[in-house]
């Protein structure tokens, strides 16, 4: 497995942020750049932010699709839980 470069390392202070906490965040700093409200290094260190932020929210997002499981009803009648094929 490969080590993980300094582009796709999630840092403590977003890993420990649950999903909607990190897309709360992920939603302001948008706001903040497409208004106009931060300089340049500023803007670069809120862009670099809002990707760290983007990638924890999609692994959340894929973790919660990994946990996901289709219940149907067996021939029996009874609730048989499947993992769900997500594409």
């Amino acid at each position: 497995m490969s080590k993980p470069t300094p582009s796709t390392t999630i840092p403590d202070d977003i890993a420990k942020l649950s999903f909607e906490e990190a897309l709360g965040q992920l939603e302001s700093l948008v706001r903040q750049l497409e208004q106009g409200q931060v300089g340049l290094d500023d803007a670069i260190a809120s862009y670099e932010r809002g990707a760290a932020l983007k990638r924890h929210c999609a692994d959340k997002l894929r973790a919660a699709e990994e946990r996901i499981e289709k219940i149907t009803l067996g021939a029996d009648g009874r609730p048989n839980a499947t993992p769900t094929e997500i594409e």
